[in-house]
């Protein structure tokens, strides 16, 4: 399947909640969305409030339809209120490589 739309994420938690906000988006609605090909959660190795997710969907339009279900803006909800400041997003169209859990 091919990824015509992406972007990278640094989202910075509330002191402490770096956890509560990896829980969350590993169990995002967007995991079983057919047209979200790449989705990756990181953690920064320096600062645990810090995370970073990466998507690949198929197109730009399938990721705006998503984002405006109910169950997409019920977990951005979620998010907003354990973050901390502005989230930092860049363009990033996923190409290739290896996620092994």
């Amino acid at each position: 399947m091919s990824v015509e739309h992406g972007f990278h994420a640094t989202l910075t938690t509330r002191p402490g909640k770096g956890d509560e906000v990896v829980e969350l988006l590993l169990d995002a609605p967007s995991l079983t969305n057919d047209d979200c090909v790449v989705f990756l959660v990181g953690r920064s190795t320096t600062n645990p409030d810090v995370v970073h997710v990466t998507e690949g969907w198929t197109t730009a339009e399938a990721h705006r339809a998503f984002f405006a279900s109910e169950q997409a803006q019920a977990l951005v909800a979620n998010l907003q209120s354990l973050l901390d400041g502005e989230s930092t997003y860049s363009d990033e169209l996923p190409v290739g490589g290896k996620a092994a859990f």
